[in-house]
């Protein structure tokens, strides 16, 4: 039996590569987006970080769209909470939006409709607008923020150690500067 062991086992750990060799070749960006080929690593690390990040926004969307919001309006009710309860101009919300292309003042006016936020004419330049979180926005995070869990789970595929990995790998690209 040892024998037939030795003859086999080089067989099989060739076998195990190769169908390991394979599966990592069907899945990732090359299966989602059907591409085989890349310039390079860098320019398939691009194109699979934007691809990450549509992805991403998408399940996002899934959470905050039960509540009648978008994912850019729930940003902007998660930047002014952090800043509650001083409130802050759209220039500075634009600044801190993940979506910078954002129209800030359009989204603001809509959070305004639905009385999740307030604006006010700024005392020290009455060219700025100053906006805030209002009582009822402040409830509708809370309600967000027990779904906190569910939406961590859009990268439950990480561990906590590779999620931080992952989030310096991001900063370091960022710092690219």
């Amino acid at each position: 039996m040892s024998m037939l062991k030795k003859i086999y086992r080089p067989v099989l750990n060739s076998l195990k590569l190769s169908i390991f060799s394979i599966g990592i070749i069907k899945m990732g960006i090359n299966k989602d987006i059907h591409q085989t080929k890349f310039r390079n690593e860098y320019h398939k690390a691009m194109i699979n970080l934007l691809f990450t990040y549509g992805w991403t926004v998408e399940r996002l969307k899934n959470f905050v769209s039960e509540e009648g919001i978008t994912h850019q309006q729930f940003n902007i009710l998660r930047i002014l909470r952090g800043n509650h309860p001083t409130p802050i101009s759209t220039l500075q919300i634009r600044e801190r939006m993940i979506d910078k292309m954002s129209d800030t003042s359009r989204i603001v006016d809509r959070l305004l409709s639905k009385s999740l936020v307030k604006k006010t004419i700024c005392k020290k330049d009455r060219r700025l607008v100053d906006v805030n979180i209002t009582e009822k926005g402040l409830k509708l995070l809370e309600k967000l923020d027990q779904k906190q869990d569910q939406m961590d789970g859009i990268l439950n595929n990480l561990s906590e150690k590779e999620a931080a990995s992952l989030s310096k790998l991001l900063d370091k690209i960022r710092n690219n500067d």
